[in-house]
């Protein structure tokens, strides 16, 4: 799984995730509903991010787009956990950058949301995506056992678990916590 080591060529190639929210066409409603929720699952989280105020070497871009139900539940909580640790990010559109989705495949597909983490310099220092850990599982199970496509009865099994999916996520914003303590753990490491 090979990774481009520098994004630095993509920078100021993207949207704000202001221009984001704007330029959506789909699913608009119920992405702004998860942003305005949101909510710091634990103090010590929101003055974590805080602090990273102070470093000015971390640059981010999200390849995401509007009509993908991982990016509705997960990029609202990224974009508010960036904004108060105020790292410049810019929102890469899947269909008009896939050489950048090429080069961050899951499990050989193009899954979104990929939230890349570099150096002022484009230097990759973390990535993460397109979804929580414990929701990847479910995924990851399937597709490892059962990686023909073509094989009877997998559009059903794969159907089957894109359900187990949405009911891991929870309702409403069941899932922040769970991508707070990921990014955190993400960027404690750069």
């Amino acid at each position: 799984m090979s990774r481009k080591s520098n994004v630095a060529h993509k920078f100021g190639k993207g949207l704000t995730p202001a221009q984001f929210i704007e330029s959506m066409t789909q699913n608009k409603e119920a992405f702004v509903q998860g942003y305005e929720q949101f909510a710091w699952p634990a103090e010590e989280d929101r003055e974590f991010f805080e602090s990273l105020q102070f470093r000015d070497d971390l640059r981010v871009l999200i390849v995401a787009a509007d009509w993908c139900g991982d990016v509705i539940r997960n990029i609202p909580v990224v974009f508010r956990l960036l904004e108060a640790a105020e790292i410049p990010t810019e929102v890469l559109i899947l269909e008009e950058h896939p050489e950048v989705m090429d080069e961050y495949m899951t499990l050989g597909g193009r899954s979104i949301p990929i939230v890349i983490v570099a150096d002022t310099g484009g230097s990759v220092l973390a990535f993460w995506g397109p979804r929580p850990k414990h929701i990847q599982a479910i995924m990851a199970e399937f597709k490892t056992a059962n990686p023909d496509r073509e094989v009877p009865g997998w559009q059903e099994g794969m159907a089957e678990t894109r359900r187990k999916m949405i009911e891991a996520y929870g309702e409403g914003t069941a899932i922040h916590p769970a991508v707070v303590s990921e990014f955190r753990e993400l960027l404690s490491g750069v």
